[in-house]
């Protein structure tokens, strides 16, 4: 079983597929990628629709693209199936200010500045092509390596290797203590993890890698740590006074502690005031006010 086969079995003719294997250069970005095809589909999305002019001319002479990520070397991960609706040409500047495409920037992604226009892709995703397949399907991705994109009929040896039962878009993720997110990271955690997060209460770390200064909190309500970094990612301060002064992009988040769900909220308490003692938060030397 090839991946032609599987194109074929839906009615899609391989001569009219481009098939691109995903996977960022940039290491910020590429870490957080899987994610991003997970939980942030138009992020994803808006990565592929923009290409180089060689890719462009390719995509012109299509009607799909195949979209798969990279993780490990000779495979792809399957993301999905999207049809070709058009594209229209625009000026680099206006690409550029793409909100998606100004989020990926901001995540690490490296800009094409110098063409003064380009190619702007409708990509929609096939929701009829195996979608119960997104993130489970791995195929065999033929040498070389860095020839990132092919055309599906001129592509021999993308055999079926796997259906995983379960998503690898978020299956490394780190134990707990060994997690450290960045602030752009919270907005794009992967489901598996906010579920985990969800049960967690505990004592965690936030750390301002600009200033050199820590905060430690703690989370025993609703929603426990998922709630508070939730709070974070939607403010960037989660209402805590000296945390307002810092950078949101330059905060980095930990967690130090898992205690037992059913503990007390006023001895999660207290083990928080110990961790502020140990790693010197409070203010001066730390962002805690008390």
């Amino acid at each position: 079983m090839t991946l032609n086969h599987l194109l074929k079995s839906k009615g899609v003719d391989p001569e009219q597929v481009i098939v691109m294997r995903h996977r960022p250069r940039e290491p910020q970005l590429n870490r957080v990628f899987p994610w991003l095809a997970a939980e942030r589909p138009e992020l994803f999305n808006a990565y592929q629709q923009g290409q180089g002019e060689k890719v462009e001319r390719v995509m012109q002479k299509v009607k799909y693209v195949a979209s798969f990520i990279g993780r490990s070397p000779g495979k792809a991960l399957f993301i999905g199936l999207y049809r070709v609706n058009g594209w229209i040409e625009l000026a680099t500047v206006d690409c550029l200010s793409k909100p998606a495409v100004a989020e990926l920037i901001a995540r690490g992604m490296t800009a094409d500045t110098q063409r003064p226009t380009q190619l702007w892709f409708d990509l929609v995703l096939a929701t009829d092509f195996y979608p119960e397949w997104k993130g489970r399907l791995v195929i065999q991705w033929p040498p070389p390596e860095r020839s990132w994109w092919r055309r599906a009929h001129k592509s021999d040896g993308m055999a079926v290797l796997a259906i995983r039962e379960e998503s690898a878009l978020d299956a490394a993720l780190p134990p707990w203590d060994q997690l450290v997110l960045s602030w752009d990271d919270l907005a794009v955690m992967p489901s598996r993890l906010k579920a985990a997060m969800r049960e967690w209460r505990g004592v965690y770390f936030i750390f301002d890698s600009s200033i050199r200064k820590g905060y430690v909190g703690s989370a025993s309500g609703g929603d426990n740590l998922l709630g508070r970094w939730e709070g974070y990612a939607a403010t960037g301060h989660g209402g805590n006074v000296l945390l307002r002064s810092c950078d949101p992009k330059q905060l980095q988040f930990s967690i130090l502690q898992r205690v037992s769900p059913d503990l007390p909220p006023a001895e999660v308490v207290e083990i928080e005031n110990t961790w502020k003692k140990r790693l010197h938060t409070r203010a001066p030397s730390g962002l805690n006010d008390n």
